[in-house]
């Protein structure tokens, strides 16, 4: 007599089985219709939200990214009609994307989906959720710890010759410009996992290149930071950290040799 508890897996594995077919089948055009369609979604998105916040918080929010530095006894001017503008336009578009961003990482996951197997799966919300934390991570850090204590070393070192003033649209660009280097940096395991996983590097070869990219890491800090030693010191610290946690990384989750 026949088990009917089985059928229902069968079908089940079957039918997924038959979607992925599915998937692969189409015609490339459908895929880039999908495609367009979301990102539009995306975009649409991005653009209320920036309306939205630089009709009502792009103020505030320029306050307060400003407000440690002016605790400091630096004073921001703006020296063209529309600086002070465009500073807050800055701040708002960077808003609005990190306000979209949940909606973004969902279409892409959406968009990918029906073409991973469900190991897959595991691994690509794996991905992405380490990568939204570490890159969280190296943003916080770059601000609050080597961002704010460059800000103080320039004001010490400057404050008898005279009075520090700053141009909020260059305070604000140079701000960005120095914090999300330090979160695309934060990624170092995620992409030794990635390397790893292809087959591409190992523990040992990692190992084996490390003094030179001891180097590299203190010359991507000299050109990223602002041309003092602490600065660069506590950009190459957490690189080299994260650097050995990839070779850690790469001997559990690698290709065995």
């Amino acid at each position: 007599m026949m088990e009917p508890t089985n059928l229902p897996t069968n079908n089940q594995e079957e039918s997924v089985e038959v979607e992925q077919l599915q998937m692969y089948e189409k015609p490339i055009g459908e895929h880039l219709q999908e495609l367009r369609k979301r990102f539009l979604w995306c975009f649409v998105l991005v653009l209320v939200a920036f309306f939205a916040i630089a009709s009502y918080w792009s103020e505030t929010l320029v306050e307060l990214l400003s407000a440690p530095v002016k605790a400091k006894g630096i004073q921001f001017i703006y020296v063209g009609l529309a600086e002070a503008l465009v500073a807050q336009l800055k701040v708002a578009f960077i808003a609005a994307v990190v306000v979209a961003s949940p909606f973004i990482i969902w279409n892409i996951w959406s968009f990918i989906k029906p073409a991973l197997y469900d190991n897959e799966k595991k691994y690509v919300l794996g991905f992405t959720f380490a990568s939204v934390i570490l890159f969280i991570l190296g943003v916080a850090f770059g601000y609050m710890v080597v961002f704010l204590s460059a800000i103080t070393f320039f004001v010490y070192v400057g404050q008898d010759i005279a009075t520090p003033m700053l141009s909020i649209s260059d305070y604000v660009s140079f701000l960005f410009g120095f914090v999300i280097p330090f979160g695309l940096v934060f990624e170092m395991p995620i992409i030794s996992f990635v390397l790893a996983r292809m087959g591409l590097v190992t523990a040992k070869s990692l190992s084996a290149f490390r003094k030179y990219i001891v180097l590299v890491i203190f010359v991507v800090a000299a050109f990223l930071t602002p041309p003092d030693v602490f600065s660069q010191c506590l950009m190459a610290l957490p690189m080299l950290i994260l650097y050995e946690l990839g070779i850690i990384v790469v001997k559990i989750f690698g290709k065995k040799e």
